[in-house]
C-alpha cells in the first residue's frame, strides 16, 4: 500500500531544532550497519551512505561508540574517540551540509552488552548482571559475560567520556549529539530496576537511577550547548534482556530533570498505543519525536496524524530510509516503497547499503 504526501502535509512542514530547521519532519532514525573499520573509523561507505539520505528532515547516525569499552556490541561499528574518527566523521558532515542536510551524531557506551573479543576490553555495568545474550564475535557466538561493576569513582570518567565524544562530533562538524539511554545499553543499564542492583548515589530510587543519564545530559549540554542535544530512551523495551518492573518512574525522574535545560529534542522508541506513552508525552514540554520500532509496522497515515495533532512533533523511521534513500521523494509522489534486504544489514561492502535504487539518480 503506498502514501502519498500532499504539500500541505504535517510531515512536510519545517521543524525547529535549537538554531537549526529541519526541513521536513521525518527523521532517519539511528541504524547499525557494521560498515566502519575494525578500528571503528568510518568508512568512504558511510560517508556515501549518510549522503544519500540528505533529505531527511535530520539524520540521527548509528550508534557511535564513546570508549573503546563502549564499543564492544558488535564489529565494524564506528567510534567518536580518535582523531581518525573525528577526522572521517569530518567528511560525512561535510557530504550531508553539502546537500543542504542535518545530522546529529547518537553516541553511546554498550556497557554489559560488550564482549572482550571485539572490544579488547572487559565490559562494565551498574552491577554484575550478565545479559543472558551471545556476541557474535571474529571467532563466533559467545555468551555475553558478566561484567565489571563500575565503581562510583569510575562514573565521572564515563560522564567525561560523552562529553568529550559531543565536543568531537560538534568539532567535526555534525550539527549536534543525541544521547542514547535506551535499547539495554549502559545508560539505560543504570535506568533499569532489572540491571541496576547499585546501592550507592546511583542507585535503588528513581532519581538514583536516573542520576547517571541525567548527569551526561547536563554535561553534554553544558560542553557543546543545550540547542545541539537530542536524548533517547524507551520505556518499557526488552532489547539487550532488560525487564524493567517499573517502566516509568526513572524516566519521570529523569525527563524532570533535564526538561528545563532546552534541548533539541527527546527521541522515544515506544509504540504510541503503549500506557507509558501519555505519561511520558506529558512530561516533556519540547519537541518530541516518535520512532515506533521494529515490532510496528511504519504507517505514515498514523505518523501524518500525530503530527497533525500535536502528539508528537517529528517521527524517526528507520528500515524505510535504509532501502529508500529518497524516502521524503517516494512519499510525495506515492511511489511504492523498495523493502530492505535483511540479509544485507550487518555485512560488509555497498550491497544493501549504497546500491538501493533512487527515482532519480542521485548526483
Amino acid at each position: 500500500m503506498t502514501f502519498t504526501l500532499t504539500d500541505d502535509s504535517a510531515l512536510l512542514k519545517p521543524l525547529g531544532l535549537g538554531a537549526r530547521s529541519a526541513a521536513n519532519r521525518i527523521f532517519m532514525a539511528p541504524l547499525t550497519r557494521g560498515r566502519a573499520a575494525a578500528d571503528g573509523t568510518p568508512s568512504d561507505l558511510q560517508v556515501e551512505y549518510y549522503a544519500q539520505r540528505s533529505a531527511a528532515g535530520l539524520i540521527i547516525t548509528e550508534a557511535t561508540a564513546v570508549s573503546p569499552a563502549g564499543n564492544g556490541a558488535y564489529a565494524n561499528t564506528p567510534g567518536i574517540y580518535t582523531e581518525a574518527h573525528q577526522r572521517k566523521w569530518a567528511e560525512v558532515a561535510d557530504a550531508v551540509h553539502g546537500r543542504d542536510g542535518l545530522i546529529f551524531m547518537q553516541i553511546w557506551h554498550v556497557g554489559r552488552m560488550g564482549h572482550p573479543d571485539i572490544s579488547g576490553e572487559q565490559p562494565v555495568a551498574p552491577s554484575p548482571i550478565a545479559a543472558g545474550m551471545t556476541a557474535h564475535t571474529p571467532t563466533g557466538k559467545k555468551p555475553l559475560p558478566v561484567p565489571l561493576p563500575l565503581a562510583t569513582s569510575q562514573i565521572p570518567d564515563i560522564v567525561a567520556q560523552f562529553r568529550t565524544a559531543a565536543r568531537r562530533a560538534v568539532d567535526a562538524g555534525l550539527d549536534g549529539v543525541e544521547i542514547h539511554s535506551a535499547n539495554g545499553y549502559l545508560l539505560h543499564q543504570f535506568l533499569s530496576d532489572s540491571t541496576n542492583a547499585r546501592t550507592d548515589r546511583y542507585g535503588g530510587s528513581a532519581q538514583n537511577r536516573a542520576r547517571l543519564a541525567a548527569e551526561v545530559v547536563e554535561a553534554v549540554a553544558d560542553e557543546i550547548g543545550p540547542e545541539r542535544v537530542g536524548l533517547r530512551i524507551s520505556p518499557g523495551n526488552t532489547a539487550g534482556d532488560i525487564h524493567e518492573v517499573d517502566t516509568v518512574s526513572a524516566y519521570e525522574a529523569l525527563l524532570q530533570r533535564v526538561s528545563g535545560l532546552g534541548l533539541a529534542y527527546l527521541h522515544v522508541l515506544i509504540n504510541p498505543d503503549a500506557p507509558e506513552f501519555g505519561t511520558v508525552r506529558a512530561l516533556w514540554p519540547g519537541t518530541f519525536v516518535l520512532n515506533t520500532g521494529r515490532e510496528v509496522e511504519t504507517s505514515f497515515c498514523h505518523l501524518e496524524n500525530l503530527v497533525e495533532w500535536g502528539a508528537i512533533s517529528a517521527a524517526a523511521v528507520g528500515r524505510a530510509y535504509l532501502a529508500n534513500p529518497d524516502l521524503v521523494d517516494r512519499l510525495r509522489l506515492g511511489a511504492e516503497l523498495t523493502e530492505p534486504d535483511v540479509a544485507t544489514f550487518y555485512s560488509p561492502g555497498p550491497a544493501g547499503y549504497t546500491d538501493y535504487p533512487t527515482l532519480v539518480p542521485v548526483a
